[in-house]
């Protein structure tokens, strides 16, 4: 249901000019003050925040800071990164607008469009600078005919790889790969394993199981 922005006293729409990044913002309703720059100022029902990097929808939206440096979402986000084309859903989110580094938490959904890449865990830290991804907790990543999962996770979106421990596990078609780590790289499928390393691989329709046990030096 679209917002009526003019027809009723309680929607409204607000354009800001903030160097280096021009924000604007529509909801139903608006607590603090908008021409403040260091003040609070939350956004409530069907809440939107566009930048010129970010756009955010969510069921409130706070915006806090100098500049309103800091964005803090809450309640079935859904958004993109304009600049790094990255589509995300979860149930809350930070962003600083000057470190350019958004913490999304709660169910977290985080699709690279251009490498066909979709990540999911309960908490993910992605900066936009250097377009590195961090992933705790229920770790799930699909690429290809990869399915990737563990607690922890970085996946590096420039250089298309992926580093994934704590149970890791990666499923190529009907291979299996098990490790205490695990590095992947997405575009030439080369895979390394270290630690505990168990697997069982398909060949000539029959299934071959390879378990094998090594002990990983802790160089100082």
């Amino acid at each position: 249901m679209k917002k009526l922005f003019l027809a009723i006293n309680i929607s409204f729409f607000l354009l800001i000019s903030v160097f280096p990044e021009t924000i604007s913002f529509a909801a139903d309703s608006m607590m603090g003050q908008a021409g403040s720059k260091t003040s609070s100022t939350k956004l409530i029902g069907d809440a939107y925040v566009k930048t010129d990097t970010m756009e955010i929808e969510a069921d409130s939206i706070e915006l806090s800071g100098e500049d309103y440096r800091t964005i803090v979402a809450q309640g079935h986000i859904k958004g993109k990164n304009l600049e790094t084309n990255m589509e995300f859903t979860c149930n809350s989110l930070s962003y600083d607008r000057m470190t350019k580094l958004a913490v999304l938490q709660g169910n977290v959904s985080l699709t690279d469009i251009e490498n066909d890449v979709k990540a999911e865990a309960q908490i993910i830290e992605y900066n936009q600078d250097t377009e590195v991804a961090v992933l705790q907790i229920q770790v799930k990543l699909l690429q290809k005919n990869n399915v990737c999962t563990g607690a922890y996770a970085l996946y590096n979106k420039k250089a298309q790889t992926l580093e994934i421990s704590g149970n890791a596990q990666v499923k190529q078609d009907e291979d299996t790969f098990r490790a205490q780590q695990i590095s992947l790289n997405l575009e030439t499928q080369d895979i390394t394993l270290s630690g505990n390393v168990k697997g069982s691989v398909k060949d000539d329709g029959t299934k071959k199981e390879a378990k094998k046990e090594e002990e990983e030096e802790n160089a100082q």
